[in-house]
């Protein structure tokens, strides 16, 4: 399927804002009931059922007509034995599974990966795959397959030498300069450094503490804004601009930031589809710098969160998410039926 722009709906509360347990903003279409023979069984990884995201997953798929489970990531326990892995969660054997949705937090990415590995070692369709996600969380490692792909990056340094930080600034465009952890998310580890006394300082701070960080260009034109789109599949489902608050230069809705629904040009929507293509995710949020040739790809999530962008475009991203899932286990469960499949 081609990628399609994005119609922006206006929200009736604030972006960003704290939607009820059953948000009523949210569009959605009517669907027919589903029989008893047709019910899925849909899980999703998550640390707590009480996460916004969590909770508009778990609606969307009973409203659906088919049956949600919540795995907190951490209590799920992994058994292998020759040619037969299998699963406990709270002492109760994992049976009957037909689609696992990860919500993998960046603080458990390593037992997050292994039980994502363990769903696919068993059978089950798992919507973004272990090395995606693993692929998404490194972010030099993502920038390297964009850039290698033609995408368009901020100019990017990873360096150990202390000897010559000018060298560095000057190979990202100068000062100032964005720092980052190679594994930040939501706006965490991220700095700007005006001068090269700070970005001295920040670097070899983050060395001592044996971190991985890499220096970034700061591309002026965007003002404190970045754009948001969320891939669902080979669609973009809803994208949103985000504007940093005052005196503040990150625009991540964590951090204070404000979301306002937009509609794409096809340069971004092309952009977005093909980042998340590249990384091998069938959801992400893609984030993106408006350059002023065009889109300039920043980072790749694989467990985004929406409540900002379903409050700002009044979408039914939960809903995507979730009809995409039964389409790609169907997609999946097709092919192994299939002869030689």
């Amino acid at each position: 399927m081609s990628p399609r722009k994005v119609k922006s709906k206006k929200a009736p509360a604030p972006p960003g804002s704290q939607a009820p347990e059953r948000p009523t903003r949210v569009a959605r279409a009517p669907r027919a009931k589903k029989t008893v023979a047709e019910k899925k069984t849909v899980a999703i990884l998550s640390r707590k059922r009480s996460l916004y995201s969590t909770r508009r997953l778990v609606q969307a798929v009973k409203e659906r007509g088919h049956r949600p489970l919540v795995f907190d990531t951490l209590r799920c326990c992994l058994l292998l034995a020759k040619g037969k892995p299998r699963m406990t969660y709270r002492g109760v054997e994992v049976r009957g599974v037909d689609v696992v949705v990860p919500r993998i937090g960046a603080s458990i990415t390593a037992y997050g990966l292994a039980v994502v590995n363990h769903f696919e070692m068993m059978g089950v369709p798992v919507l973004n795959p272990p090395t995606s996600i693993a692929r998404s969380r490194d972010k030099l490692r993502a920038l390297q397959f964009l850039a290698a792909s033609g995408l368009d990056i901020p100019r990017t340094v990873m360096a150990h030498d202390r000897s010559n930080v000018r060298r560095l600034v000057d190979e990202v465009g100068g000062l100032p300069v964005i720092i980052k952890l190679i594994k930040g998310t939501q706006g965490v580890g991220v700095m700007i450094a005006h001068t090269l006394p700070e970005v001295q300082t920040i670097l070899d701070t983050f060395w001592d503490l044996g971190q991985e960080i890499v220096l970034q260009e700061f591309v002026a034109e965007s003002e404190g804004r970045d754009v948001r789109a969320l891939v669902v599949g080979e669609r973009v489902v809803g994208a949103m601009r985000r504007k940093a608050k005052k005196g503040e230069f990150r625009s991540n809705i964590h951090r204070g930031g404000e979301g306002q629904a937009i509609e794409l040009p096809e340069s971004y929507v092309e952009a977005a589809v093909k980042a998340a293509r590249i990384i091998g995710l069938e959801v992400a949020g893609v984030d993106m710098l408006e350059g002023h040739a065009g889109p300039r790809l920043m980072e790749i999530n694989s467990s985004p969160g929406f409540e900002g962008l379903e409050g700002a475009t009044g979408q039914d991203i939960a809903g995507a998410i979730i009809d995409h899932a039964l389409a790609y286990a169907e997609a999946r469960a097709g092919r192994l039926r299939a002869p030689g499949g």
